[in-house]
């Protein structure tokens, strides 16, 4: 299974968080939130559809997450978890972690912020769309 949605970069992406990176449905962000890799994202977790959500409630799930832009592209693999909520109005928080909050889309992530390629952030930092699509099953 599979879906797909849509946020951009902002000036302020600097990428260089070492546990988590995020997707926003907030339109801006400072230059302290150096995991917020995407903002003005068109959805929030809870406008996932069913069939996706229960199965990243399942702890065998294994994610992928592939991130592009227009000269780039990251995958990121994870796990899903039951007590995950997936139902937080603006943040979509992967996790090199074990840790759940309603923000927590994945844990057990492969890569944070500061383990993205470069070229990626190089084009968030400079405002470019960014896909998200997310594979799940």
């Amino acid at each position: 299974m599979e879906y797909t949605f849509f946020a951009k970069g902002h000036p302020n992406v600097t990428s260089k968080h070492k546990t988590t990176f995020e997707v926003t449905k907030d339109l801006d962000m400072g230059i302290r939130a150096d995991c917020i890799i995407g903002v003005s994202s068109g959805i929030k977790m809870d406008d996932f559809p069913e069939e996706i959500k229960e199965v990243i409630k399942n702890e065998n799930t294994v994610i992928k997450i592939l991130l592009e832009t227009e000269n780039a592209a990251d995958e990121i693999t994870g796990y899903g978890h039951p007590e995950l909520t997936l139902d937080h109005p603006t943040d979509m928080v992967c996790r090199k972690s074990e840790f759940k909050c309603n923000r927590t889309l994945m844990i057990k992530a492969d890569k944070a912020a500061c383990d993205l390629k470069k070229d990626l952030i190089n084009d968030l930092s400079k405002g470019k769309s960014l896909k998200v699509v997310i594979k799940v099953g």
